[in-house]
């Protein structure tokens, strides 16, 4: 589960999952969402591979989203739901959707970059919780 909310001129991602491979994969789902609005205009008729080295759980979110909003901009991709497999080195995500077709998907915010600023990710009792912004 994921929510949006307004930081000054940016955008916020707060992320709360039971594992953090759900984080992430709901942390990618976010990202998407501000990017495209409406998820369910993006159908999974195509997959994206990526891998993201690292063992620190903060730096894994930054890196992911990064990545998720550079296959945006190079390739116009759109992510609708992603897996995750996280090992020792790193993470395995395969990230479902299809590229952007303008006349069929209405996007929301235009993205700038994704901020190390309020970049955290923590492991609470109930599962692992995370928050990042992105400037618009």
């Amino acid at each position: 589960m994921y929510e949006l909310f307004d930081h000054t001129a940016d955008l916020g991602i707060r992320v709360h999952a039971a594992s953090l491979s759900e984080l992430l994969c709901d942390a990618a789902c976010g990202l998407f969402e501000v990017i495209a609005g409406d998820l369910a205009q993006v159908r999974p008729t195509r997959q994206e591979r990526l891998r993201v080295d690292g063992t620190d759980p903060t730096w894994l979110l930054f890196d992911l989203v990064s990545e998720l909003h550079a296959a945006f901009e190079l390739r116009r991709f759109l992510g609708r739901s992603c897996e995750v497999a996280i090992d020792v080195a790193g993470l395995d995500v395969l990230v479902h959707g299809e590229p952007y077709e303008p006349q069929r998907h209405q996007l929301a915010h235009e993205i700038k970059g994704v901020t190390q600023h309020g970049l955290w990710v923590r492991h609470v009792p109930e599962g692992w919780e995370a928050e990042f912004i992105v400037d618009i």
